[in-house]
């Protein structure tokens, strides 16, 4: 079978984070020949997919809603689509089309994997949402050939809570690596006062409340201090922050808000520390671009974090929801002067390049895709 007949479907809750993570693989995929198909919510990053070679499919998903009827249309969807592109293989990733996305592609008789890319709210809250998407993972996971996770944390978690059918079908993929290549070091800028900077979607469970009130306290120290906020605000997620708390920490005085960037690089490279006071994460690729491009991190002792993030070596990990010892470790981070924070950024760039080149990554999804459909890339 040629690679040329060969169609991948990428289905995720959101285009952009198709297009921000999966760069590479897309690359691959389309430069191999493969018809590469994004089923996901049109967004601003439509276009950019649409100029890297990928077909464009909307559909219509309800992250922050329990609507049990939006789901099932959700579901239907998925399947309508399945059955009329036949698919060799679908990759889906986010909660909803891991669940509604394997029952579907299952219902359509084509082949599925499911990347959780991380277990979000769902393992943070204790709510009867959460109770009920634990019940749909256990259900849906038993038709993806595969299921793969980020870090070890997670695959731990639905290996205890017994949500894994086949716990042989489990995969560990260790983060969705980072292009070394694109996010090359470039040296700490030279000035007397620090500037930090969270760079995510705007959600409560990335830990913004905790970096705002840390902020606070390291400015009563270190008044040159500056803070910074880069991602989307308003998102489709149940955690999602409004624009109203964001001016009110921009009116203090407390914040700089950024806005959102295709290109993050630039403002990594202003920067002389990434923060990330994250509640749980994958692996989060903020914190693989920032060491790639020899940052120290500020980050939460938490899944995800603690994988990118060798503690007191390529940055410093804090307390979860605790602003204090937020605050302590940004003071901390700030008393090792330039040529410190210089030196530990060198050592998370080193680690990067070990652990997390894209490339691996790549490999491993090529090596896949020839498994499951006998295709050589």
């Amino acid at each position: 079978m040629a690679s040329s007949a060969l169609r991948i479907a990428l289905v995720c809750n959101t285009a952009w984070a198709i297009y921000t993570y999966r760069h590479g693989l897309i690359r691959m995929l389309v430069a191999s020949g493969a018809e590469v198909v994004v089923i996901a919510p049109r967004d601003r990053t439509v276009p950019l997919l649409e100029e890297m070679g990928c077909r464009y499919v909307p559909l219509a998903v309800a992250s922050k809603g329990t609507s049990p009827r939006e789901d099932l249309r959700t579901l239907a969807a998925l399947r309508r689509h399945y059955r009329a592109l036949k698919p060799d293989l679908v990759f889906h990733y986010t909660i909803k089309p891991n669940i509604y996305g394997s029952i579907a592609a299952w219902l359509a008789r084509v082949p599925s994997i499911a990347v959780t890319t991380g277990l979000g709210y769902v393992f943070i809250q204790q709510s009867r949402a959460a109770s009920v998407a634990k019940r749909l993972y256990r259900f849906a996971f038993r038709f993806p050939r595969e299921v793969w996770f980020l870090n070890r944390d997670d695959l731990d978690t639905f290996s205890a809570e017994r949500l894994l059918a086949y716990p042989d079908r489990a995969r560990l993929l260790h983060g969705e690596g980072v292009d070394l290549q694109q996010f090359a070091p470039v040296p700490l800028p030279v000035r007397d006062a620090p500037v930090f900077i969270l760079i995510g979607r705007l959600l409560w469970d990335k830990g913004v409340r905790e970096y705002i009130d840390a902020a606070r306290a390291v400015r009563a120290r270190h008044p040159n201090a500056r803070f910074q906020l880069l991602g989307p605000l308003g998102v489709d997620n149940p955690s999602a922050i409004g624009r109203a708390d964001v001016d009110a920490w921009v009116n203090e005085g407390i914040v700089e808000y950024l806005g959102e960037a295709h290109d993050v690089r630039p403002h990594i490279a202003a920067a002389d520390c990434v923060v990330l006071p994250s509640y749980r994460e994958g692996v989060p690729r903020t914190l693989m671009e920032a060491s790639a491009m020899g940052r120290p991190i500020v980050a939460t002792d938490v899944p995800g974090c603690r994988d990118v993030v060798a503690d007191g070596d390529t940055g410093l990990l804090c307390a979860v929801r605790d602003s204090a010892s937020l605050a302590d470790g940004l003071n901390r981070m700030i008393d090792l002067g330039p040529d410190g924070r210089a030196a530990m950024g060198a050592r998370g760039r080193r680690k990067v390049a070990d652990e997390f080149d894209e490339q691996k990554v790549v490999a491993r999804y090529r090596n896949t895709i020839h498994t499951l459909t006998g295709v050589s890339l």
